[in-house]
């Protein structure tokens, strides 16, 4: 019998820039991690429920629906309430990051980032996931 090789690692980026989302898909695709990359949230919801994400990297201030939102009603949905969603933003003020912590958000990636930080959480979530 043989085994299934095991799955990739699947990462939902939600950014209204294009460069970023383009950049994030080029690091990841290098290291073997698939990509789902939407510039709204909307489309951010619609992805995460076609196909769960092991992770998502979340941008606060998005069209359509904004990230706090989003991160809200991906932790209210029992498909996704245990993926963690990082806070993807230039925006640093307190209460921005309180707000992401209040809808559920893991944690906070600021821009810009460093690929070593992105690459950093996505290993610590493949290490947890076995």
């Amino acid at each position: 019998m043989r085994s299934m090789p095991p799955r990739p690692f699947h990462l939902l980026v939600v950014e209204d820039e294009a460069f970023i989302r383009e950049l994030v898909t080029t690091l990841c695709a290098e290291r073997g991690v698939e990509v789902t990359a939407v510039a709204d949230g909307r489309a951010a919801l619609r992805a995460a429920r076609e196909r769960t994400p092991d992770l998502v990297l979340l941008d606060i201030v998005l069209p359509v629906l904004d990230g706090i939102s989003v991160c809200r009603l991906l932790k209210a949905d029992p498909a996704t309430k245990q993926v963690p969603v990082y806070m993807l933003s230039a925006r640093v003020r307190d209460a921005d990051r309180a707000a992401a912590t209040k809808a559920g958000a893991d944690g906070y990636l600021e821009k810009p980032f460093r690929a070593a930080a992105l690459f950093a959480l996505i290993d610590a979530r493949k290490a947890a996931l076995g």
